[in-house]
């Protein structure tokens, strides 16, 4: 009789907890004719026939086991996969999404706030869900599974498992309504559509790459520009030579500059000068204006005080001509004042 046997790896971190459980997963096995070898030194786990072995799909089913326990999977839990009833699948969902940052959001969407997600998975399709780096194991009958599947595929591709879980809730309730179990359940389901976001284009396009037939020539490294310029070929001697030159003339050009601004701080401002031809004639223009501006002015106070004059004298209100009166008597008495004084 020829014997089969099935091997798989587990991680590191996993040594101590199988060790620990790994009695419990011989005897197990045990009575179902399978033979178990547990190696730390290559980290595998290894399931094999013998000749007590009845079943020919308890290999498959241990084959199953080692996958579950090496993937997180507790023993308690994964021992249930030796029941007829009970089937596995072990999603990879690592080559999914390929920007990290978003697979890592969609994963923890999948297990949601405090697990709450994943558990209401598990109560609507009786499985077992177990999300572990870049697997996701489960365990159920065939019915589940394949609604479970379905569900990681659809979260990992952006949608979000509350739609799966709000058709299956219903789904649930219609199958309570032995009326319904010959009916289309479509009209009862939800209709999720997508929506199409716009997302803001940038405002700088690349230009002119759709003309270009060739990529774009390489920039010349440090030792193309040095063989080209020559210096590249000098010896030692002679590069420490010309370094000490340039640092020489850069100080040079450094001293004559600020020598400049010290001088520039001594230069007298420019005077204005004598102006010559339309610019002057133009400003004489201008004051010869203002002059006559002026003298109009003046002319016009002195004719208008003059009129006024004239009216007191010609009315015949006396308190106006006593006013004006008033005011040439005390004229000639500070004349008078004067004389006196000067006297």
């Amino acid at each position: 009789m020829e014997e089969s046997s099935f091997a798989t790896l587990f991680p590191k971190y996993r040594e101590k907890y199988l060790r620990e459980v790994w009695p419990s997963v011989t005897r197990a096995l045990k009575e179902f004719g399978i033979a178990c070898e547990l190696n730390l030194v290559e980290g595998s786990m290894t399931v094999k026939t013998t000749r007590k072995t009845f079943d020919p799909y308890i290999i498959i089913k241990s084959r199953d086991l080692i996958k579950l326990l090496s993937r997180s999977v507790p023993a308690p839990q994964a021992l249930k996969i030796l029941q007829d009833d009970v089937q596995c699948d072990v999603i990879k969902i690592g080559g999914m999404v390929r920007n990290k940052e978003r697979y890592v959001k969609r994963r923890q969407r999948l297990i949601g706030p405090n697990g709450s997600t994943l558990k209401a998975i598990e109560m609507l399709t009786n499985c077992y869900v177990m999300v572990q780096g870049n697997t996701v194991s489960c365990m159920g009958g065939w019915k589940g599974l394949k609604t479970v599947r379905k569900i990681i595929e659809d979260c990992m591709r952006n949608m979000h498992p509350i739609y799966h879980i709000k058709e299956l809730m219903i789904k649930r309730e219609l199958a309570k309504d032995p009326a319904l179990a010959d009916q289309s359940w479509d009209r009862f389901l939800p209709k999720f559509k997508k929506k199409n976001v716009q997302r803001k284009k940038p405002s700088k396009i690349g230009k002119g790459r759709k003309d270009q037939v060739f990529p774009p020539a390489p920039q010349p490294s440090k030792i193309d520009v040095q063989i080209e310029t020559g210096e590249y070929f000098l010896s030692q001697e002679a590069k420490r030579r010309r370094a000490a030159q340039e640092k020489l003339d850069k100080q040079k050009e450094a001293l004559s500059a600020s020598q400049k601004r010290r001088r520039d701080a001594f230069v007298a401002p420019k005077e204005d000068g004598p102006e010559d031809g339309a610019a002057a004639k133009k400003k004489r223009e201008v004051g010869a204006d203002d002059v006559k501006a002026s003298v109009a002015k003046l002319k016009e106070k002195s004719a208008s005080r003059k009129e006024e004059e004239k009216s007191r004298r010609s009315s015949g209100n006396v308190e106006d001509y006593l006013l004006g009166g008033g005011k040439k008597e005390k004229k000639e008495k500070k004349e008078k004042k004067r004389k006196k004084s000067s006297d």
